[in-house]
């Protein structure tokens, strides 16, 4: 089986358990984020921290053993915008606010019935086309050529300082994600977390060491979604003009996954709108999420795991931005969030 094939087929499968692992535990930044600033009892952030604890290290072990050469992926470029990143970050957070997710986690609930998640994604994948390659991709480049800045390092050096910071954080964040909480499911989340951080590494292995290949290498990449569900999008359009990507199987096998395990479950069940306001927000969350994800270089997985896990100051400025965002956009509605967006 050719290689890119190998590729494809990995793809799907670290979809598959994405998407099973965020069915039963409701892996969720923006869940975890809620629960820590409204002040209630859970592991949904402690999650997320070790989750990043295990994609750092991982990632770490996997580049310094030349498994995978991370300096080539998106994060690494050797220039980056000091306005578009945190603007899209922001965007990218607020977006997630108003949607009550991000685009991960709107596959997941997809795939267990939530119709509400369907128009965020399709809003998403749109926008973020329109921002990449579309009617909008003029402005961004030209604005990028005014903003960009050159660090002689894009990211933390190799050698002894990087290996210290690197365990200095993943002894961190793993002293934060083990804090006992009064209530919440502590093992569930905790482990889910852990899964979804060695599936990180399991896409830079797979990209980077499976799909190796000196006459049709893979492009270099591990968990985002923010350009792969617009490519989705495109590819459920124009298949026969179009190859299947590494990010097009993962979000087909997130959404899979995902089913099946509602299914199994007894989850699976159709949602729908309560209000055109409702519906507006969404939509409004969606586009914003796309726009900012395309800027920001990624997602809250894409920038909030992948992009940390390498060490990139681009991806510490996006993530950053992104948690604000998330955080302008509690602060306008502090209140309880529309029933079942976020039930796992």
């Amino acid at each position: 089986m050719p290689q890119l094939e190998l590729v494809l087929w990995a793809g799907l499968a670290v979809g598959l358990v994405f998407g099973v692992c965020g069915q039963v535990t409701g892996f969720c930044l923006h869940r975890g984020l809620k629960e820590y600033w409204s002040g209630n009892a859970g592991y949904k952030l402690h999650a997320f921290a070790l989750a990043l604890a295990v994609a750092l290290a991982g990632t770490h072990v996997v580049a310094s053993m030349g498994l995978a050469d991370i300096t080539k992926s998106v994060y690494m470029t050797p220039s980056f915008s000091w306005l578009l990143l945190p603007v899209g970050g922001i965007m990218f957070g607020y977006g997630m606010g108003l949607s009550n997710g991000c685009g991960a986690r709107a596959l997941v609930l997809l795939g267990q019935g939530n119709l509400r998640s369907f128009v965020v994604l399709v809003c998403l994948g749109i926008a973020a086309y329109i921002t990449l390659t579309g009617i909008a991709a003029p402005l961004r480049v030209f604005i990028s050529e005014f903003t960009t800045l050159s660090p002689e390092s894009v990211a933390v050096p190799q050698g002894l300082p990087r290996s210290l910071t690197v365990w200095v954080l993943v002894a961190a964040l793993t002293l934060f994600a083990l804090r006992p909480r009064k209530a919440g499911q502590r093992a569930t989340d905790l482990a889910g977390g852990a899964i979804i951080g060695l599936l990180v590494v399991a896409g830079w292995l797979v990209t980077g060491w499976l799909g190796a290949d000196d006459f049709e290498p893979a492009p270099i990449a591990s968990l985002t979604f923010v350009a792969p569900v617009g490519d989705t999008l495109h590819y459920a359009m124009i298949a026969t003009g179009m190859s299947l990507r590494f990010g097009i199987t993962v979000v087909i096998g997130v959404l899979a996954g995902s089913f099946f395990a509602a299914v199994l479950r007894g989850r699976y069940r159709i949602e729908g709108f309560e209000s055109p306001r409702q519906m507006t927000r969404y939509i409004a969350g969606g586009a914003l999420m796309g726009v900012g994800g395309a800027l920001a270089l990624g997602c809250s997985i894409g920038q909030g795991l992948t992009g940390l896990s390498t060490l990139a100051y681009s991806s510490m400025i996006s993530a950053l931005a992104i948690v604000v965002g998330a955080r302008l956009a509690w602060a306008r509605a502090p209140g309880p969030t529309m029933t079942g967006s976020s039930t796992v």
